[in-house]
This record gives C-alpha cells, structure tokens and sequence, in this order.
C-alpha cells in the first residue's frame, strides 16, 4: 500500500513538473493570446505591430489590462486608438504596461519593501510606474494618478513574466 502511494505521488509531481514546464514554453504573446480575459490586448497588440517586439528575448514584465479594463476607458477611446493612423499612440500606451526585466511578484513586493512602501518602475516607453500595497493588493499608479490592481501574478512566459491588471494605465501626454 504504501508503494502505491509513494508511486501515486511520483506520477503527481511528475505530472505538475511537466505543468510547469509546459506553461513556459510560450512567449509573452502566446501567453496573452491563449487568455479569453486578454482579447481587447491581443488585438492591440497586433494594431500596434508590438508582436515581434512581444516575442522577442526580453525579458519583459507586462502588466496586462483584462478586456474589462478596457471597457473602463471613456467611450470611443479604444476605438479610436486602434485605427491605424493612431498606431504610435497606441503603442505608446501599450509599452508604458511593460518593464524591462523578469520581474515576478516576490522581486515586486521585495523592492516595494526596499523602497519604503513604493517601488518605482521605468518603462521601456520611459515612463514611471509607482508600486505600492493597498489593503494586501499590490497597485501601480500611473503618472496620472490612475491605479490598476493586481489581479492575477506570475502568468509564466519564456520571455519573462506578465501580471494581470484590472484598468489600463495611461502615460502622461
């Protein structure tokens, strides 16, 4: 009885081994695109001309706006960023939710310790994200004051690591 047991654990940890290692064979844009919550994203992603970049080496930290997030910006707004003669501001927006790096939420709520209770991060866009904790709940405020919770942690990419957002940041203009 007990080498069933033993051997029943074996297969189970051999079963999540593979798991693990199976969710980390996809890049950033395999990640996003295989997510029913990251469409709106994906899709501008592809208007921006990001994939290439999104699956290149990195690697990249990507705070991703969920379609609901999306649906939170004013009206007309997304609309009117995915036509095609508003590609740079739209890829604008879009790498200002990307940080250079392999930033998980252990490295993130470690250098929010470090820093007093915020974590400023520099996009590849060159803009400031500012990392804090609010009631447990890591928040990134944007340089307009917007704040995007953290819903989801550490969706595992081969080319670093994307964290679910409930809103979409904005730049300053």
């Amino acid at each position: 009885m007990k080498l069933i047991k033993n051997a029943a654990l074996l297969v189970a940890a051999l079963f999540l081994s593979f798991n693990a290692v199976a969710q980390t064979t996809k890049d950033i844009v395999d990640v996003a695109s295989g997510s029913k919550e990251h469409t709106t994203l994906v899709k501008a992603i592809k208007a921006a001309d990001l994939v290439p970049t999104l699956k290149g080496k990195g690697p990249f930290t990507v705070f991703a706006p969920t379609n609901t997030a999306f649906t939170k910006l004013p009206a007309g707004t997304l609309d009117n960023l995915l036509k095609p003669e508003n590609k740079s501001a739209l890829a604008g927006i879009l790498t200002y939710h990307v940080v250079a790096g392999n930033l998980n939420a252990k490295a993130i709520s470690a250098a929010i310790t470090k820093g007093d209770g915020k974590a400023v991060l520099t996009t590849v866009a060159g803009g400031i994200l500012t990392a804090t904790v609010v009631k447990g709940k890591v928040v990134v405020t944007d340089e307009k004051g917007g704040q995007a919770t953290v819903v989801t942690t550490d969706l595992a990419a081969t080319n670093g690591v994307i964290h679910v957002i409930d809103k979409v940041l904005l730049p300053k203009d």
